[in-house]
């Protein structure tokens, strides 16, 4: 088994948590551009942990202009084993409150201008997403929450739409129709590369609003969102602090194989592929592609 490193991809508030120690700032380069921010690099009770604001420090970046790719090939050169979303989204359900955490199990991808992939012509490859999250993950994570005595629930669909403008009404209902639980805007392709990347996923979805479908509640606005992110951020914040000092300190291999996905992926003959690409691949895919 290899040591652990836990990444946490998501908004401000977790660069400031007291917990951390020996936190500095590192610029990592990716060849397949610009990341969103520098990466924190710092530690929890010995445990590594790598921070990446997605929106970029002071959110100046949207959604659909956040270099996926680059953002995880950034993380898997830090180190990253295991990588939770913190992400704020709007519910779909009555019983998802604003303030509620779900920890998500399946997406539903509705995005359309995002690279979505690592692997192209010169080396094609196809990883299964079936199971969109590590389960061993998600049990770290509900007994953060339940330790920390944060309304959670476990399993639940996110629907991932383009943004960056809200729902209408009309999609609002259609996604409630499809058995979808949350909505927001950045966890694909997030999660399908970090697949790729054979890193660890797992979503916390903290519940900020209602969108636009519940008849009893306004519209979903930016106002209203901040202000429940503000309770939210202090709950994600003792939530990852618990999560990684109950962490284990070496990897365990994933159940549904997370951590070995590319073992079988790779269609592409090894003298048909493409030495340039294999070049920009040599985090993401080093491991097979040495082999």
């Amino acid at each position: 088994m290899s040591a652990s490193v836990l990444g946490i991809v998501g908004g401000s508030g977790f660069y400031n948590l007291p917990a951390l120690t020996d936190a500095h700032w590192k610029h990592v380069d990716s060849p397949f551009g610009k990341p969103s921010d520098d990466i924190l690099f710092a530690e929890i009770d010995g445990l590594p942990l790598r921070f990446l604001p997605r929106h970029g420090r002071g959110h100046k970046v949207p959604p659909s202009a956040i270099n996926y790719r680059a953002n995880i090939d950034a993380l898997k050169r830090a180190g990253v084993t295991d990588l939770v979303s913190v992400s704020a989204c709007g519910s779909l359900k009555e019983q998802f409150a604003p303030g509620h955490f779900v920890l998500v199990d399946q997406f539903i991808d509705r995005t359309f201008a995002r690279e979505k992939s690592f692997f192209g012509p010169g080396l094609v490859a196809h990883v299964s997403v079936a199971d969109p999250v590590s389960p061993l993950l998600v049990d770290a994570l509900e007994a953060a929450a339940t330790a920390e005595t944060i309304a959670h629930t476990r399993g639940g669909t996110y629907l991932v739409m383009e943004g960056p403008q809200f729902s209408t009404r009309a999609e609002s209902n259609l996604y409630r129709s499809w058995g979808c639980d949350v909505i927001g805007m950045t966890n694909m392709p997030e999660a399908k590369l970090a697949r790729e990347a054979e890193i660890c996923y797992a979503t916390v979805a903290m519940v900020t609003d209602y969108d636009c479908w519940h008849d009893e509640h306004a519209a979903v606005d930016v106002a209203s969102i901040i202000a429940v992110m503000h309770a939210n951020t202090e709950k994600a914040q003792r939530l990852v602090t618990r999560l990684a000092r109950n962490f284990p300190r070496q990897h365990p291999a994933c159940p549904i194989g997370s951590d070995r996905a590319l073992d079988v992926a790779l269609i592409t003959a090894p003298d048909a592929r493409d030495p340039a690409l294999l070049a920009r691949l040599d985090a993401v895919a080093g491991r097979v592609l040495k082999g």
